[in-house]
């Protein structure tokens, strides 16, 4: 065993907690893992259990073997979402994030070393994975209780685990999560919380709750910002897809936007009824549904789901952004997929897979199959809207593995319905050709939007933050501010565009506007939007709206371009909306307004603030549309 610890080549402490656990496990395989879900036993439900000082033994998950993998439930509702406010940074670098010391007014280091002998007296899991994919991305090292082994199962399928006996000598963690699930209830109230501590060699990520959202999936991504940061780039949260058109013109397509943004989304191929007709559009007030018919629709080749590494060694001469998947598996939410046939490519993958997948959220019986569309109920009897199932990469049809350029930089936004009697942000149409400086404001606002399915709690326009990451991130927003203009100034051959999901002013939409983009953009492929078929929108906030759009020859109707237009909002009740808009991004830039800023950047908050025009944007950063 020692000799397995000494591969690991950790700082000592790390070595004294692995030489005083009773027992450690280095799982070599995807069927080690899935028989450490269950406590390396046969049996086929296994209850996740902590004895806990002040509150007894506490079961904090359920965890089911099904036929097509292992099905996990946690009986607390709060446990089945992301708490948006649970990072907290505990060292003495610069930050923007609430300070552990701050927050419970004393230092970490007694929790640091509380956590490290709880996790000696126990029977541990020592897994070595890569953060940020194997090309460019930084090894790393979960080491958690023996018990939760569906936890480091579901990470092993997130971030690509490393079998021991195959490691390289050069194997040297820069980030180690530790896993103690019980603190959240001896010291958190009961709170999901992760803690970063960012020491000079190793960043250290204390993980104290299950739920793998927070820590195993943004924790990392909370670590390669944190890298990036330092070196000088970024991992923007981003799906990519090569759409490829039924004549063969290709084009590639990356979408950004805070969690229920669209992202997972973008990767799939439009929903159709049984007859073939595609549902655009439901008035909410009448039930009127508006229909398209789309025979031949484009072919997509999924390449990141969300989260996309920008390295700098991967950037080229081509003006435009280049990304690959800083990800082995996708973290895919399934609240959309409500019965069999809602979306047949997950349901055919999940439900006979190659391979035994994770899910969460999703009601199984022992020795079924679980049905991704069957998800579990919370306590008030409505479906869980955060259901999830952990994709790995090597399953995904046509997935690319190589790095691409970027053609087009989508934004998407939850919006709700806007109408005279209710007036609100919801005025988007179908989708907006942003310039470039304009596409970089949406990016430090990132509204969080209408009704998020994703997290804990999400009432009104509130903003994710900075690029939709920053709820992960450690460092300094405007730091990342300054990041991500350098990414749009140095990628001028990159286009942007704004696609809302959810409403369009009075009608019910879902994601359709994103899919009607996406075979619109495509079909156009390189050609460029000629200026007399761009009209500035009447809120200059979102930029250009086009005078037109014909997808597989059907005009979409102008109240979806334009929906000041339609009768149920008006133009007055748009113009509250816009108003609410402007003074939402008003609010929230004001942070950014700091001499850290870069000077173009502080010009270009300067335009926000003073209700400029859209040309006025395009005089700062010239557009190639």
């Amino acid at each position: 065993m020692k000799a397995l610890i000494n591969k690991l080549n950790l700082p000592d402490y790390v070595v004294d907690i692995l030489e005083g656990s009773p027992h450690i496990v280095f799982p070599k395989s995807k069927e080690e893992l899935v028989n450490l879900s269950f406590g390396d036993t046969t049996g086929d439900i296994f209850n996740v259990t902590y004895e806990t000082e002040g509150h007894g033994m506490v079961t904090e998950a359920t965890v089911t073997r099904c036929k097509n993998g292992v099905a996990v439930n946690y009986p607390d509702d709060y446990m089945r979402r992301r708490d948006p406010d649970c990072l907290l940074v505990a060292d003495d670098n610069d930050t923007d994030k609430p300070k552990y010391d701050d927050v419970y007014s004393e230092n970490f280091d007694g929790l640091r070393n509380e956590t490290f002998e709880w996790l000696k007296r126990q029977n541990l899991i020592v897994l070595p994975f890569k953060a940020g994919g194997d090309e460019y991305g930084y090894d790393a090292l979960l080491i958690a209780p023996a018990n939760a082994g569906f936890f480091a199962c579901g990470l092993a399928d997130l971030q690509g685990f490393l079998n021991i006996d195959k490691l390289s000598p050069k194997f040297s963690p820069k980030a180690i999560i530790f896993l103690a699930p019980p603190f959240r209830h001896t010291h958190f109230g009961g709170k999901q919380m992760v803690i970063h501590n960012r020491l000079e060699k190793v960043h250290e990520l204390f993980s104290y709750n299950l739920y793998p959202g927070p820590s195993a999936k943004k924790g990392i991504y909370g670590v390669l910002l944190n890298i990036g940061e330092n070196e000088g780039w970024v991992t923007v949260h981003a799906s990519t897809v090569k759409v490829v058109t039924p004549y063969d013109n290709e084009i590639v397509i990356m979408h950004e936007g805070a969690s229920g943004g669209g992202k997972s989304e973008m990767l799939e191929s439009i929903h159709k009824q049984l007859d073939g007709r595609i549902v655009l559009a439901e008035n909410t007030q009448t039930g009127e549904k508006t229909y398209i018919k789309m025979d031949e629709n484009c072919a997509l080749y999924p390449i990141t789901d969300d989260m996309a590494i920008c390295h700098p060694d991967m950037q080229n001469d081509s003006k435009k952004l280049v990304v690959k998947d800083a990800e082995a598996g996708w973290f895919l939410r399934l609240d959309h997929v409500t019965g069999y046939g809602t979306s047949p490519q997950h349901e055919k993958i999940f439900t006979q897979p190659e391979e035994p997948i994770v899910f969460l959220n999703i009601d199984a019986v022992p020795g079924s199959t679980c049905l991704v569309w069957e998800h579990i109920k919370d306590s008030d009897g409505k479906p869980c809207p955060n259901p999830r199932a952990i994709l790995p990469r090597r399953l995904v049809p046509d997935v690319i593995d190589e790095p691409v350029e970027i053609d087009v930089r989508s934004f998407g936004v939850r919006t709700p319905a806007c109408t005279r009697e209710n007036p609100s942000y919801g005025i988007l149409g179908m989708f907006h050709i942003l310039p470039p400086a304009l596409a970089w404001v949406w990016r430090l606002v990132a509204p969080r939007g209408h009704n998020n399915p994703s997290i804990t709690a999400s009432t009104g326009l509130v903003s994710e933050g900075v690029g939709s990451y920053w709820p992960f991130a450690t460092g300094k927003m405007v730091e990342q501010a300054n990041l991500l203009l350098q990414q749009v100034t140095a990628n001028s051959n990159t286009r942007y565009i704004l696609i809302p999901n959810q409403h369009i002013g009075v009608y019910k939409v879902g994601f359709m506007p994103q899919w009607i983009a996406r075979e619109y953009i495509a079909r156009r492929g390189s050609a460029k939007f000629k200026q007399e078929h761009l009209v500035e929108t009447r809120c200059s906030l979102l930029g250009y709206s086009l005078d037109s759009i014909k997808v597989d020859g059907q005009y979409v109707r102008k109240a979806f371009l334009y929906p000041e237009r339609q009768g149920e909002m008006g133009v007055e009740a748009y113009d509250k909306g816009a108003a609410m808009l402007n003074d939402f991004f008003k609010k929230e830039l004001e942070k950014f307004n700091t001499p850290e800023l870069d000077p173009l950047g502080a010009k270009i908050i300067e335009l926000v603030l003073s209700d400029a025009k859209v040309q006025d944007y395009v005089d700062l950063i010239p557009m190639k549309y």
